[in-house]
């Protein structure tokens, strides 16, 4: 049929002239007859009051905070995450379609609570033939081991979340159940923030319903289920290389909980404990997103890496928490959707108020016969799997060639209990905001549903998916889908309610943080180390840059700026100059060598590889940082992309101003972040080890550089002094100490064993032994430990030293002192690194001293 073309005088009719609905699929703004919605008139009129500016500042915004926040989707899980993508134009529903649809989502997760309950219980489903026993038992769903576990209160279903789709008629129904490990909450709380801001005026003229009391009744639910005032509740999930990561992140770090993994988690007697630097604390609720057969492979898949051996047995024995409880991915499975009517009247003694898209599972006869009959009418998938239409497009009869329908026919003929065929669906249409104008695209809306009190509270509002694309039969999560905010209107203004409150009983002040993750604390100390690297190399590039742009420029200023260079080229394995570059003269090689040490992602230590990790890092510990020092992260990132393009790299040339500009803008902002860790992040475990990790690679840095440039020569006629205390930031410390040209004695003093010089190798190393004496550890222990060991030999070694013999040279013109010094501090400084990751991040040995060495009682 052909589009309507939307052309009445309603407000802000400008905004959607020409509005393409089509006439046989419903349309979420707009009616049959082409008339504006009423609930959509007030944010119609409201967004045609802003002009074009107004509303190109707000999409602006909406996609500066996406980038700051680092708001991702890993489409394919092959770790390219993509930004996500978020339409100006929210999903509006009006209350009395959400009361509807809302009574219709509580009575769907009780039934399908009550179905878990009696499969994993009594299973009088089965005995009675209210249910096929081949559906249930040939599912990799069903897990055995799960069987006879008591569920707290009798909920197995914590949280689920429902995907949705509009029929032609208006009506609500559902397209996916999602009771294993449901998804999306995180999402949708970032839409909400980032749109509200966004569009703030609109968001409180049209009221809104908020988002505040969904999450604070699934908090009070788990608190209640693990019988414990004050629990402690993780969120489990596969880590960074999961798709939706950093929903899972933003969903834990929203509600207080810690975010871990599978390592991150032990089992003693019959028992779940969080690995922290402080020991081992007791674990009472895993909020899971991994899938339930993934959680212990010693009962369930063997071949399992994100769980937790022995779980089961923990949970068997009512010691944890699981939500959703395991084996709850049963009741998702495409098969079941056939039988949930019966079900309902079954269980409920109610008739089902939200239907399913109508599917047919393969294992009756009848039903069998009927798919077969009309596989050009149906889409064909597994029966024990999820089914869209976008991501099984392949199986869609109309579309398949006579031979291919003659091969599936006989597969489901010959094993039809394995799958299921459903009806194709035509998806709602709304409004997307697209070149300017409101034009329609087809969209799903996922909303999600936790247990409270009882029974079960609905997210008002949800996760809508909508494409851009013309076809509305089909619709997933990939390229060209983006997302909405979905704004439940009221009929009065919210209260806003704040996250999130602790209900029962009375909060303990605590002001420790020391049960800090051991990965947490792994990543947070290669992060410092990071940060300190990027913004050393950043330091070195632009001083051979400077001079190398200067006009005036001295032949001890080329050959300090030429050792230097070689420091950089050598750590970063760049390749000499070609035969073919000598030939063209010596700015070819250099071009060619700075270009790959700035950016380069390959180049080992260059900037580009280190932003690059430190960008990594922070992403993997982005719990343990504040809103600003993210964002202060993320335009470091922006940055080199935009100041590469601009300095005409890929045109062949490097532009020495422009990249210098580049680096002075970096340095400026890896101090801006510097800063905020030191004045903004509480001083606890996690800033120690960020703080360790800078000082460790200061210490390496400095020490490399004042080895190769002060260990022989004269330092003092080839400018390397001024150039190593440029590099330190410590020339105007050198000036108002001297007032007197650069030396050797001071400068060695100034860089290398002065503690109170932020800048100096013995002020790392102090600052090092300080905090790794106030690490736990085994306080009946009689002996230091092997770190505290390390740091204290050097820390000795340097307080000890001899300036008029580390300046002494031989008669190379080396100083064999001095070069001895540093030597041993750089072969020391990894030794130590390994040892404080052996210790504390990996626990690859005890750190309990042999009995021998401990306190012994006197007698």
């Amino acid at each position: 049929m052909d589009n309507m073309i939307v052309t009445n005088n309603s407000p802000g009719q400008e905004l959607y002239a020409g509005y393409a609905a089509r006439p046989d699929v419903y349309d979420e703004m707009v009616t049959t007859e082409g008339t504006l919605r009423p609930h959509w008139r007030d944010f119609v009129a409201g967004l045609a009051t802003m002009d074009d500016r107004q509303r190109a500042r707000g999409k602006a915004a909406a996609e500066r905070m996406i980038h700051e926040n680092g708001i991702t989707y890993d489409i394919h899980a092959d770790g390219a995450a993509r930004p996500w993508d978020l339409d100006l134009v929210p999903l509006l529903i009006p209350v009395d379609d959400w009361r509807r649809l809302e009574a219709g989502l509580i009575q769907r997760a009780n039934l399908l609570n009550a179905i878990l309950a009696d499969l994993y219980g009594p299973q009088r489903l089965l005995k009675e033939n209210h249910l096929p026993a081949p559906l249930v038992f040939a599912s990799p769903s069903f897990l055995r081991p799960a069987h006879g576990i008591p569920a707290p209160n009798g909920v197995y279903l914590h949280a689920y979340a429902a995907d949705l789709g509009r029929a032609p008629d208006g009506r609500w129904w559902v397209l996916n159940d999602h009771t294993d490990a449901p998804s999306g909450s995180g999402y949708s709380l970032e839409n909400r923030i980032v749109l509200s801001r966004c569009l703030p005026d609109l968001f409180w003229s049209c009221q809104v319903h908020t988002l505040g009391s969904y999450f604070q009744a699934f908090h009070d639910h788990l608190v209640a289920a693990s019988g414990r005032e004050q629990p402690r509740i993780v969120l489990l999930s596969p880590g960074p290389q999961d798709k939706g990561h950093f929903a899972n992140a933003y969903f834990a770090r929203y509600l207080g909980y810690t975010h871990v993994e599978g390592a991150d988690l032990t089992m003693r007697d019959k028992h779940v404990y969080l690995k922290t630097l402080d020991g081992l604390q007791q674990v009472d609720v895993i909020v899971r997103r991994i899938p339930a057969n993934d959680c212990d492979p010693l009962e369930l898949s063997p071949f399992s890496g994100a769980g937790v051996a022995g779980l089961v047995q923990a949970v068997r024995a009512g010691n944890v928490v699981i939500a959703n409880a395991l084996g709850s991915g049963i009741v998702e499975c495409e098969g079941f959707k056939g039988f949930l009517p019966s079900l309902c009247r079954t269980l409920l003694g109610e008739d089902l108020l939200l239907p399913s898209n109508a599917t047919w599972w393969c294992g009756q006869a009848d039903a069998r016969d009927y798919v077969i009959e009309n596989l050009e009418k149906l889409v064909i998938g597994s029966a024990f799997g999820q089914v869209t239409n976008a991501s099984s497009i392949s199986t869609i009869g109309a579309g398949l060639t006579a031979e291919q329908k003659t091969l599936l026919a006989e597969r489901v003929h010959t094993r039809g209990y394995q799958f299921v065929g459903q009806e194709l669906v035509q998806l709602s249409t709304g409004p997307v905001w697209l070149g300017g104008r409101l034009q329609p695209g087809p969209m799903t809306l996922r909303v999600m549903v936790v247990a409270s009190e009882g029974s079960y509270v609905v997210m008002p509002g949800g996760l809508t998916r909508v494409s851009r694309a013309l076809d509305s039969r089909s619709l997933a999560l990939h390229e060209g889908v983006g997302s909405k905010d979905t704004w439940v209107l009221s009929e009065r203004p919210e209260r806003i309610i704040n996250p999130i409150s602790t209900r029962l009983g009375t909060v303990s002040l605590r002001r420790t943080g020391k049960d800090l993750p051991s990965r947490a604390a792994d990543n947070l100390f290669w992060l410092g180390r990071y940060a300190e690297r990027t913004e050393g190399t950043m330091r070195a590039l632009r001083s051979v840059l400077t001079r190398l742009a200067e006009d005036s420029r001295t032949a001890p200023d080329l050959g300090a700026v030429h050792r230097l260079l070689q420091i950089l080229l050598k750590r970063g394995r760049v390749p000499p100059a070609s035969r073919t570059e000598k030939e063209k003269g010596p700015d070819a090689a250099l071009e060619r060598q700075l270009s790959t040490l700035m950016f380069d992602p390959g180049c080992a230590y260059g900037l580009r590889e280190s932003m690059n990790h430190l960008h990594r890092t922070a992403t993997l510990a982005r719990d343990r940082l504040s809103v600003d020092a993210w964002r202060t992260l993320q335009r470091l990132r922006n940055e080199s992309g935009w100041r590469r393009r601009r300095a005409g790299l890929l045109s062949g040339r490097l532009e020495i101003g422009d990249v210098l500009d580049l680096l002075s803008d970096t340095i400026r902002t890896m101090a801006a972040f510097s800063g905020m860790e030191m004045e903004n992040m509480t001083r606890n475990h996690a800033w120690r080890f960020v703080n360790m990790g800078r000082r460790l690679e200061r210490a390496l840095d400095t020490v490399l550089l004042l080895r190769q440039l002060l260990a022989r020569g004269d330092p003092e006629e080839n400018a390397s002094l001024s150039l190593l205390l440029e590099l330190a930031d410590s020339f105007m410390t050198y000036r108002s100490r001297y007032m007197a040209t650069p030396a050797l004695a001071p400068v060695i003093d100034l860089l290398l064993m002065d503690e109170i010089n932020p800048r100096s190798v013995g002020f790392q190393i102090s600052a090092l032994a300080e905090h790794i004496d106030l690490l736990p550890r085994d306080q009946d222990v009689a002996v230091r430990g092997e770190d505290q060991r390390i740091v204290l030999a050097i820390l000795t070694k340097l307080r000890l030293a001899d300036i008029a013999t580390l300046c002494r040279t031989n008669k190379d013109q080396k100083r064999p002192a001095l070069n001895q010094l540093l030597g041993r501090i750089y072969r020391e400084l990894p030794h130590l690194s390994e040892v404080i990751a052996r210790t504390y991040f990996a626990h690859a040995e005890q750190r309990r001293a042999p009995d021998v060495l401990r306190h012994q009682p006197v007698t």
